[in-house]
């Protein structure tokens, strides 16, 4: 059955979360990083429908779902959850990047049996802190008095390799959706403080992909290297012309990995 493109939303603890689906066949749903939405995949999502029944969230606090004063990353991964049982699915791929990536490991630890194929994306699987308050606290003395917009662009040449591409398409992205107000930033990074995936990661079943970037400030190939040794059958790919975005920085590449690993080449 083609479903054809969708848009909906859905109740999980109390907050209305948008998602958006296309395409038929398998499921697979994206997860973004902080501070973003559902069409930062949106250059994936046109090739991925041909294969798969697509499906995008926007995350709690992000985009055009409903923006809580706090929520933490358990909430995230019950959101996930909660999207597959209001969808009726019981096994899906799973591919998050950034934040997206912790909360795809956080799902695919709290309930392995629904996760087929993991891809994990730029990521790390503990913090103190989210990665980008970790680098603006390394940064400190050259962002003092900017905005947190001010302090990512101007950090932006120690996270990526292709400032132009990704350049593009955080400006796409961020003319797609509503922009978070200066405390709903402040949310989403204190949902990702203090997590530690690490004694966990043994749980997960799924085969599992993750793609690092060598260019990568924020969540550097060593952590994404440690998360692919933790997980039992997992495979370590390193992009050596990316930074914290293979998708966007090697997307040709990105989605050959991807499509290769989940059967479609």
């Amino acid at each position: 059955m083609n479903r054809g493109d969708w848009m909906g939303t859905f109740k999980s603890i109390g907050t209305s979360l948008t998602y958006e689906e296309y395409g038929s066949g398998e499921p697979l749903l994206l997860l973004h990083g902080l501070t973003g939405n559902r069409h930062m995949f949106d250059a994936e999502v046109k090739v991925f429908k041909k294969y798969f029944r697509t499906i995008v969230l926007d995350a709690r606090g992000h985009g055009d779902s409903e923006k809580p004063s706090s929520y933490t990353l358990d909430d995230h991964i019950g959101d996930v959850l909660r999207l597959l049982e209001h969808l009726g699915i019981e096994e899906t791929y799973l591919l998050g990047v950034s934040m997206g990536s912790y909360i795809a490991q956080g799902v695919a630890i709290a309930s392995p049996e629904r996760v087929k194929k993991l891809i994990l994306v730029a990521t790390k699987s503990q913090g103190k802190t989210s990665s980008m308050e970790a680098l603006f606290a390394k940064h400190a003395k050259e962002l003092e008095g900017m905005d947190f917009s001010e302090k990512v662009v101007k950090v932006s040449p120690y996270i990526f390799h292709d400032l132009k591409a990704v350049g593009k398409w955080s400006h796409y992205a961020a003319e797609k959706g509503s922009p978070l107000t200066a405390n709903e930033i402040e949310a989403a990074n204190e949902a990702l403080e203090g997590f530690d995936f690490r004694e966990d990661l043994y749980r997960i079943t799924a085969e599992t992909l993750v793609i690092s970037g060598d260019h990568d400030g924020l969540n550097p190939p060593e952590v994404g290297r440690e998360t692919a040794k933790l997980i039992p059958n997992a495979t370590f790919v390193e992009f050596n012309q990316s930074g914290h975005a293979p998708n966007v920085e090697q997307p040709l590449l990105f989605l050959d990995f991807v499509l290769e690993f989940l059967d479609q080449k």
